[in-house]
């Protein structure tokens, strides 16, 4: 999903009509629909984290797994209902439009709690940036060793190094960040939605083939992975907890509900059309999930890789596993500059009203590129964008750790994003009576969240802190 410009200079010219191309706050009708936004939902929650539902769901077994899964999906959409009710304040039908999650944070709860709101929102941004370069790596390189596996047999040793495929990312990472107006190229944005549908259906396929085509028998249990057997205790434990992480990431689209129902026409109502497109989306996605990591969990059974396309549950066609997982790094290439575009535009924004009179924060330069046209350079656009690029390609280099990143992303955003904020904008709005019966339990599901959060993310650390260990020897003996 392309980022949208927030900045609109009225102008005579935009009510000559009368205003009928034009909402009430000026910018250019609004002409989105329960169907386009039921779309953008899907579109937006649909991604990598669908690759570690088969793995999450071992950890669980059949009893819990699904009911987490189905838990998440219903605090998810309850909490999308109270956010849409925030895109207009004070009023939920007739108030003034708010354009970005942010926004509607500073709108309705004010100062402290916007900070606090955008120090969610980088963190979140900054770990995904930092997780897709992991991810987009181990693609890479699955394709290499899948190739090796299809000629030497599923026995030889294929190990490659993700660090190389890393710089290759950030290389090009790199080059795309120096795009101003980065929005403008909304064809990424759609290529990259048809790529994470595309590496999920074929997972989905993949795992349904499994599974109806017999094999060698794999153990699934109702607990999941066994103690004893699979795991110790304390393994168990740690891999519950960093599994509910996994889904909270694979449900995580707070971030950009505002900005998908700022798309949506004034009348019906735009919050009526947003609970509505929110059960949908949700509803669909939750089916799939519920698919992939069910099927997926029948397929490997207890065994189940972190990441099903690219563990190396399934071999052959290689080819086929090849074209996934080509897929998931053309869309991580996409997704990356999605989440890191407002962190560059804060940067730079705050850059420029503290140094306005510097020519090396403020200067463009035209460069004419041949068969391009011209192209504006800023000094301090490229080293700041290159130096942000570098620095969370290192971090990635240090822990190149697919579920354990997943789950630490999704266990940090969940709780204030997902959860708290809606929470507090919706009581704040209805000027809801402390201590009331509807009070109160709002308040006890965002504590029992919040406590969620924080179990999950201490999985998740364990997890990484366990596998840097194991990995240093690895790397040593390579």
């Amino acid at each position: 999903m392309s980022q949208k410009n927030s900045i609109y200079i009225e102008t005579p010219e935009a009510f000559i009509d009368g205003g009928k191309n034009f909402d009430e706050d000026g910018r250019a009708k609004r002409t989105g629909t329960w169907v386009t936004a039921s779309a953008h939902i899907i579109t937006a929650v649909i991604g990598s984290g669908v690759l570690s539902l088969a793995w999450a769901i071992a950890q669980m077994g059949w009893v819990a797994g699904p009911a987490v899964l189905l838990a998440f999906s219903l605090i998810t959409y309850f909490t999308s209902t109270l956010l849409a009710d925030s895109y207009r304040s004070p009023d939920p039908v007739h108030g003034k439009r708010n354009y970005t999650y942010s926004e509607v944070v500073r709108s309705v709860l004010g100062g402290r709690k916007f900070q606090l709101c955008g120090l969610a929102q980088y963190i979140n941004l900054v770990g995904v940036t930092i997780g897709y370069t992991i991810t987009a790596s181990i693609s890479m390189v699955a394709v290499k060793r899948s190739n090796c596996y299809h000629k030497h047999g599923h026995e030889a040793k294929c190990y490659t190094s993700n660090n190389p495929f890393m710089i290759v990312f950030a290389c090009i990472q790199i080059v795309l960040s120096q795009i101003p107006n980065f929005h403008k190229l909304s064809w990424l944005s759609i290529l990259a939605a048809v790529m994470s549908f595309a590496y999920s259906a074929i997972g989905l396929g993949l795992s349904v083939a499994k599974v109806v085509g017999g094999g060698p028998a794999v153990r699934t249990s109702l607990t999941g992975v066994q103690v004893g057997v699979d795991v110790t205790g304390t393994e168990k434990v740690w891999r519950m907890f960093q599994a509910i992480g996994d889904i909270a990431f694979a449900y995580t689209y707070s971030n950009v509900l505002i900005e998908i129902q700022d798309t949506l026409k004034s009348s019906p109502p735009e919050n009526q059309v947003m609970k509505r497109a929110s059960l949908i989306g949700v509803l669909t996605t939750s089916m799939f999930y519920m698919l992939c990591g069910c099927l997926g969990y029948a397929a490997f059974g207890n065994d189940a890789p972190g990441n099903f396309l690219t563990g190396f549950g399934f071999y052959e066609p290689f080819w086929l596993i090849d074209f996934a997982n080509v897929c998931i790094a053309v869309h991580l290439v996409g997704a990356y500059q999605v989440f890191c575009q407002p962190i560059f535009g804060f940067v730079e924004s705050k850059s420029k009203e503290k140094w306005s009179t510097s020519k090396f924060v403020n200067g463009e330069h035209a460069i004419n590129i041949p068969l391009c046209g011209t192209l504006y350079v800023n000094f301090f656009r490229v080293v700041w964008r290159t130096t942000y690029v570098a620095v969370t390609s290192l971090i990635a280099m240090m822990f190149p750790f697919f579920n354990d990143f997943l789950g630490l992303i999704g266990s940090l955003s969940f709780w204030p994003l997902t959860v708290y904020f809606p929470i507090e904008m919706y009581i704040k709005q209805s000027k809801m009576q402390r201590f009331s019966f509807t009070w109160t339990w709002l308040k006890i599901l965002s504590w029992a969240c919040l406590i969620v959060s924080i179990i999950s993310a201490a999985g998740s650390i364990q997890g990484l802190a366990h596998d840097l260990k194991k990995y240093q020897p690895f790397k040593a003996q390579q």
